[in-house]
Formats: structure tokens, sequence, C-alpha cells
């Protein structure tokens, strides 16, 4: 078993959107999916029961409940655990640090995101644990020419010293629309950019995270 936390210490990022993205990306690729969602607002579990297809397993917990959850999920078959942090309270978050294979730090290119990662980044680091950057709510590129914002952003990114994903998460509505009945946008629009940005991403982070060869048997 695997395990992913998704973290942003600033609120609005779309953490909980990603979180529940990937997760349902996991799902749909065939992997034994369950989302533990230590966030206090529990919005990953409130989208989750508003699907009315079959999806990914589920728990509303805490972050020092994360390692007895750990035993039960891979007990029960279990192969892909997704974390959902809270945004701001450090001990939970470090719980689920620790309880990682993978950290996936969600930053918007914004100075107020970038200067709230710095904290994430250092904890981190002083906890060994492998991360990865995920660049969110982007503004869409012209002409294959970033705007300055993002720019402007990634090279700031390089003073954290921790890996860039290099495919960025657009600003599209698309997202927010898909989540309200419970779904991704790969199920609501297979054909639009928001589900290629998904699948991009999952495949890099699944090619990570369990290697490639693994990645390629749930295809």
């Amino acid at each position: 078993m695997r395990t992913l936390a998704v973290i942003a210490r600033k609120g609005g990022s779309g953490k909980t959107t990603l979180c529940v993205h990937l997760a349902l990306a996991a799902h749909l690729r065939g992997r034994a999916v369950l989302l533990a969602d230590t966030d206090a607002q529990r919005s990953s579990s409130q989208v989750l029961k508003g699907r009315k297809a079959g999806g990914p397993a589920w728990v509303e917990t805490s972050g020092p409940k994360l390692f007895a959850l750990q035993l039960t999920a891979l007990r029960e078959g279990v192969n892909t655990l997704v974390i959902d942090t809270p945004a701001a309270i450090e001990e939970e978050i470090s719980h689920a640090i620790v309880a990682a294979d993978l950290c996936l730090l969600v930053i918007r290119p914004t100075f107020l995101d970038l200067a709230a990662a710095i904290q994430t980044a250092e904890i981190v680091r002083r906890l060994r644990k492998p991360a990865l950057i995920v660049v969110n709510q982007a503004p869409v590129s012209r002409n294959g020419v970033e705007p300055p914002a993002v720019k402007r952003a990634l090279e700031a990114l390089l003073l954290m010293r921790l890996p860039v994903i290099p495919i960025l998460l657009r600003a599209r509505a698309g997202y927010q629309s898909a989540l309200e009945s419970g779904r991704s946008v790969e199920e609501i629009d297979p054909a639009s950019e928001a589900t290629r940005e998904i699948a991009e991403l999952w495949e890099f982070v699944e090619t990570f995270v369990f290697g490639r060869e693994s990645a390629q048997a749930t295809r």
C-alpha cells in the first residue's frame, strides 16, 4: 500500500479538490482506494457522500489515528491511501507527513501561498519525506506562454528545493462543478483540458510512488 498526503497551509488552494480528483483517478484505474479526511471541515467526505456511482472508500479521522488506519486499510486490501489534511494545524499535518510515502504540496502561484508553503517544506525536509509540489489554479497560458505570475512562482519555487510536477493545473470551473455531483472531470468530460491535466498528473504521481511497472499494470 502507498500513502499520499495532500497538503496546503493556505485556505482556498484547491487542496480538497485535488485530493478528491486524485482518489477518483486512482479508483477509475482499478486501484483499491481509501480517502482519509483529517480536515475538520470534512469537505472530501461531503463530496464522496454525494457520489451516486461506486467510488473510493472514505473515512473521517484525525492525524493521530492515521497509523492504526493504515494497518486496517492494509489488512482490507487497500493499495492507495489518500489523506486530505487540514489547512493550518501543524501537528495534524505532521502526522500525515510521517504516514506518507509521498507528500504533495498544493500551491497557487501567489505570494501568500508561496510564503505559507515554506513552513511545510521545512517540515517535510526535517522528517525526510519525499515531496512534490503541485501548482494549482494557475492562469491559462496563451500560445504556450506562461503568464508573468506563473513564471515568478516557478522561479520562487526553486528556492524550496523540492521538485515541481511539470503538469500545472489551470484555473478551470470544471474542477469545482464536477465535485458537485461527487464526480471527477474525467467522468464529466473525458475530452476536456481539465481531464488531460488530471490524467497526466495522476500518471506522474502514480509512477513516482508505485513505480513504472506497477502503474502500467493498472491500465
